[in-house]
Formats: structure tokens, C-alpha cells, sequence
């Protein structure tokens, strides 16, 4: 039995939904448009009465509330912290300048790659996004969960590509505290100046 077929121009007319339903996904993924996941990402000045730590290399700033403090970490980097009970980081936000293969076009895979490759496991992207707009530049961003030794993470950590520098931000806390950690990070990474 002979199946029918529509005729070659209306196939073609066809396609045109499903090709402009792939174009507005793959638009979603970057460019002008930005991903739910990242509205809060609305580039501007830091709170008031926050501090800010400086990248030595560059003197992109990383601004924090005063209850953070600055901890020690890799050189060259600045990171602060908000400690809880039993010197536990209830939540963390680092500055490092780009040190390696890392391009806003590669950077959800680097990023996660990376985070293994420094013993996280169980690593899941929950959103990833490219053309964010920073305040002195553009980046890329992914928020993704790990979990080190006993403890479960989520962070946000962006590419920025500024007029001086390219530079890691990356805010980080327990999942269990991320709802009301977020309310830091966020601003945080959204006055992020390179």
C-alpha cells in the first residue's frame, strides 16, 4: 500500500515552523536575549555600604557585603566569604583572572570540566548562557551544582570579557542556604566591574 505524501511545496513550507522553532531555542541560549534563569542579572552599582575586594592583576572589583570577609585562596585571585557554624562556608565569592583555554563560547563546558577536574562530583549544569551584558563588558555564564566531601553547591560562575581583562567570578553556596545566599551572590556578580 502506497503512503501519500504532500506535494514538494507544501513540505517545504512545513519545515518552516520547526526551523523557526530551533532558531528562537538557539536565540534563547545567548545574544540579546536573556535566559529566565539569569533575569536577575540587570548589570549595575554594587549595594551601598557594601566593600570591595580588588584583583591585584587588574583591578577589577568584586564588591561584598561587610559580613564577608576576605579568605585566603589560589594567588593572584580575590575571594571573600560568609562563614557559618563550625567554620563552614555558608557562602563564597572568588575573582581570578582567565588563566587557560577558557573563551565566552566554551565556557559552560571549561567551567564544569574544571570543577571535576579539582575532585567535584555529581556536576549538573542548571543553566548555561552567552551575551550577558556586565557592567563594563560582556560574558558568559553558567549555574551548575557539584558536590564536594559531604556537602552539595550551587554557583554562578561567568567569563567577563572587559576593556582591561578577562576575568572568572564565580559566587558559590550549600544548596540547602542557596535561596537566601543568592540574595548576595547575585548583586554580586551583577556589579562585577573588570
Amino acid at each position: 500500500m502506497a503512503t501519500s505524501r504532500p506535494p514538494r511545496s507544501a513540505r517545504r513550507w512545513a519545515v518552516w515552523p520547526a526551523a523557526l522553532g530551533v532558531l528562537l531555542v538557539l536565540a534563547g541560549c545567548g545574544g540579546a536575549h536573556r535566559p529566565r534563569a539569569f533575569a536577575w542579572l540587570r548589570p549595575g552599582p554594587a549595594p551601598a555600604g557594601w566593600k570591595l575586594a580588588r584583583l591585584p592583576s587588574s583591578g577589577a572589583t568584586l564588591a561584598h557585603p561587610r559580613a564577608w570577609r576576605p579568605i585566603h585562596t589560589d594567588p593572584g585571585t580575590a575571594s571573600v566569604a560568609l562563614m557559618g557554624p563550625r567554620h563552614k562556608i555558608a557562602g563564597f565569592l572568588n575573582v581570578t583572572p582567565r588563566q587557560g583555554a577558557e573563551t565566552l563560547a566554551n565556557w559552560a563546558t571549561f567551567r564544569t570540566r574544571h570543577i571535576r577536574e579539582e575532585g567535584s562530583r555529581q556536576v549538573r549544569i542548571a543553566a548555561a548562557a552567552t551575551g550577558l551584558r556586565f557592567p563594563s563588558g560582556v560574558g558568559s555564564c553558567v549555574i551548575d551544582d557539584y558536590r564536594n566531601a559531604d556537602t552539595r553547591y550551587r554557583e554562578i560562575a561567568c567569563l567577563v570579557r572587559g576593556a582591561r581583562a578577562t576575568t572568572v567570578i564565580v559566587g558559590a553556596a550549600p544548596v540547602s542556604d542557596w535561596n537566601r545566599q543568592a540574595r548576595v551572590i547575585e548583586p554580586a556578580i551583577a556589579s562585577f566591574a573588570t
